[in-house]
């Protein structure tokens, strides 16, 4: 029998020798604290910690901190600071060997800094909106500007969308990984099965009432998001124009008359509730659409699914990486209602570009997320 000392040892190594050097950058955001604590907490990770790197626009000069001191609720026993965040350089990058790096940034910034990455040779998994978008259409939305037009519609074309359940085995080999937006990531989770196996009326049209938490909004304070405006209140926002809507539109293969998506702002911190309404070709019964779900989502073990009649709810997902999903059929057969919740920052962000990681490392796709 094995010695357990000398097999820890061996783990170790073992561990040591296949995990890629990967760096964070935008470290101080909302979805960046999140993935810093993820990362920090991999098991695959614990011997080869990231580099963390300061938020977008900063100078290489600026003086570093800590991760600690962006995110007190990481502190170590003792308060002990063990991890620096440096400011953003590419020359950084090359010391530490980095070969997978994560960007926290704006999505002006990440559709800058990726070309020069992958020029690098370093692997890019993108959470802002700059690669999401195939259609230029629906990227209009975020008015990105190229430097060189011409090389960043080839970089697109190879882009895949990092939704996990949709695009696992693309993702595994991709060097650009465009991490979704997290309404999007609630809404196409509830659809895709049942799109794709032909059961929903199309053009009777689909309609998705969102409600999301505050820190969906980022950490910047605006006059919509600070304490007096969101408290005690619940308001819908971005009609007809949530930047969000292209990717449904894309993800689940829907012309702009065929779904209606509205997100409202809650008065919580965190975590999405997605209500779908939707009428199905056929009258159905409820364990025919269990065993669509069940039979789609087999393989994906962040999507939990809850038997009819029971639904999701916000605070049995919050702080959690999954997304958890529930229906109710009306007595006709015909109208559907999907219920889908998930943490923003979480499934909706940064467990979600940690699951993205798992792919693309060959390791199991739940690690350091359950």
């Amino acid at each position: 029998m094995a010695n357990p000392a000398t097999t820890s040892v061996l783990e170790q190594e073992a561990t040591k020798a296949t995990a890629p050097r990967i760096a964070v950058a935008g470290v101080g955001g909302y979805a960046g604290g999140e993935l810093a604590r993820l990362l920090l907490n991999h098991p695959r990770l614990r011997q080869t910690p990231p580099v963390f790197l300061g938020r977008a626009g900063e100078a290489e000069t600026t003086v570093s901190t800590h991760l600690e001191d962006l995110h007190p609720h990481l502190a170590t026993p003792g308060n002990r600071k063990k991890n620096e965040v440096h400011p953003f350089g590419w020359q950084k990058l090359a010391d530490s060997g980095t070969q997978i790096l994560f960007l926290a940034t704006p999505h002006e910034q990440s559709r800058e800094w990726v070309p020069e990455a992958i020029e690098r040779g370093i692997r890019v998994i993108d959470l802002s909106g700059a690669w999401r978008l195939h259609q230029t259409t629906n990227r209009a939305i975020y008015k990105l500007k190229d430097a060189n037009a011409e090389h960043a519609a080839q970089l697109q074309a190879e882009a895949v969308y990092g939704c996990p359940e949709l695009h696992r085995d693309e993702i595994r080999s991709a060097r650009i990984v465009a991490n979704p937006g997290c309404y999007a990531t609630s809404v196409i989770l509830a659809l895709a099965p049942l799109v794709q196996a032909g059961l929903v009326d199309i053009d009777h049209g689909i309609i998705c009432d969102a409600k999301s938490g505050v820190s969906g909004a980022g950490k910047a304070p605006t006059a919509k998001t600070h304490f007096m405006y969101a408290a005690d209140n619940l308001s819908a926002y971005a009609v007809f124009g949530h930047r969000h809507t292209g990717e449904l539109l894309e993800q689940l293969h829907l012309q702009s008359d065929q779904i209606q998506f509205t997100p409202h702002l809650l008065p919580i911190p965190r975590g999405i509730l997605s209500t779908i309404y939707l009428r199905l070709r056929q009258p159905s019964n409820a364990t025919a659409v269990t065993d669509v779900l069940y039979s789609f989502y087999q393989r994906s073990p962040l999507v939990r699914i809850h038997a009819t009649p029971h639904l999701p709810e916000i605070q049995h997902v919050v702080r959690t990486n999954f997304c958890d999903l529930g229906f109710a059929l009306a007595p006709d057969g015909k109208r559907l209602i999907m219920v889908s919740c998930l943490d923003n920052l979480l499934k909706g962000a940064a467990g979600q570009a940690v699951q993205n990681l798992n792919l693309m490392c060959g390791w199991n796709e739940e690690e350091g997320l359950l």
